[in-house]
Formats: C-alpha cells, sequence, structure tokens
C-alpha cells in the first residue's frame, strides 16, 4: 500500500497530478486546496496518500498536509454515502478549519453548498461526525477557524461548483477548468473560468 509519494511534477491539473518516481508515472486525485500548493512542472514534490482498493481497480489520493489525509479518511470511512470523488470535492470547497466547524454546530446549509452534496448528504456528515471531529492539534477554536482566509472558496472551486451544477461530470468539469486556467492564467475569476470552459 502505498502512503507517501516522492518524486518529479509532470503533470498537473485542479483535482489531478501525475508524479514520477522511479521511471514510473503515477496519477493522483488531489483536493484543490493542495494543488495550489504544487511546485512548478518539474519540480520535486512530496504528497502523502492515501491507497483507495477498488474492484474495478485502484486509485491514489494525495494531500499536502496530514490532516487533510485523515479528514478524507473520515469521509470516506465513517459516512455512508461518501466515496472518495465526493471526499475531494468537499475538501476542495471547504477549507479544513471550516468544514470541521460546520460539522460541530451542525451547519447543514454550508455543508449543502459542496458540489454533490444535498440537504440529507451534509445531516449525516454532521450525524456521523459531530462526535469524531475535534479540534485538538489545530490551534484553533470554532470562532476563530471561522476567520481564516484561506478557508474562501478558490476561483477553480467555484468554476468547478459552478459546471457540476450545469450538469458536467467530476472528471469534464476538471478538464473545463484545467483548460481554462492554461488559456487565462492563475488571476482569472470564477466567472472567467465557467465563460471559458463553456467556450464563450
Amino acid at each position: 500500500m502505498i502512503v507517501s509519494l516522492r518524486g518529479k511534477l509532470i503533470e498537473a491539473g485542479v483535482l489531478r497530478v501525475v508524479i514520477e518516481s522511479s521511471g514510473v508515472g503515477y496519477e493522483v486525485n488531489v483536493p484543490v486546496t493542495t494543488a495550489e500548493r504544487l511546485p512548478k512542472l518539474g519540480a520535486e514534490v512530496f504528497l502523502l496518500v492515501h491507497h483507495v482498493f477498488r474492484e474495478d481497480g485502484q486509485a491514489l489520493y494525495g494531500f499536502a498536509v496530514a490532516e487533510e489525509r485523515e479528514f478524507f479518511k473520515l469521509l470516506v470511512e465513517k459516512v455512508s454515502g461518501v466515496g472518495p470523488k465526493m471526499a475531494l470535492n468537499i475538501l476542495s470547497r471547504l477549507a479544513l478549519p471550516i468544514l470541521r466547524d460546520a460539522i460541530l454546530r451542525g451547519d447543514v446549509a454550508l455543508l449543502s453548498q459542496c458540489p454533490g452534496i444535498g440537504k440529507k448528504t451534509a445531516e449525516r456528515l454532521v450525524m456521523e461526525l459531530k462526535d469524531k471531529v475535534g479540534l485538538e492539534g489545530t490551534g484553533a477554536a470554532p470562532a476563530a477557524a471561522a476567520s481564516v482566509v484561506s478557508a474562501q472558496p478558490t476561483p477553480a472551486s467555484d468554476a468547478m461548483a459552478a459546471l457540476i451544477a450545469l450538469g458536467f461530470k467530476g472528471p469534464d468539469a476538471d478538464k473545463g477548468v484545467r483548460a481554462a486556467l492554461a488559456k487565462l492564467g492563475a488571476g482569472a475569476t470564477a466567472d472567467q473560468l465557467v465563460k471559458a470552459a463553456l467556450g464563450r
């Protein structure tokens, strides 16, 4: 089982990267928060990995920090109806301090803003994780966590959410946003990214 990966970054997208290690290219799914911390193509990168085995194959999910990986594992292992892709969408939409605080406060409305998360799933998140989610190790109380600047959704994650709301499947939305970012650059707004992805 792969638990970490170090190598050269040879491809990078909004929710997917490829890392070459010992001559082998590994495709790794990553949340937006990790994608935004990546170095330039060709540079060395290190990711903590959660290795998922399925009947139809295997998948790697990578994270820049251990706390995100552990929360990802909580989502997929403890919440019924939440798979790896949905967990990745949740972590991409809400920064960890805000996500944890929303669960502790039972903020179903905020959790429902995540792509693919309806009211019932949001309620399950609260019910099944409230007793398992603590603030130990974060150094932040709930009120303070809500003011963390990095908790704001990014243009890329907003564009992803908008495309999914328009009926795009996750991989297609990811591909569209990656192409738009390559065309417009990192300073593009969510609206500009959506329009570019739609070919407008």
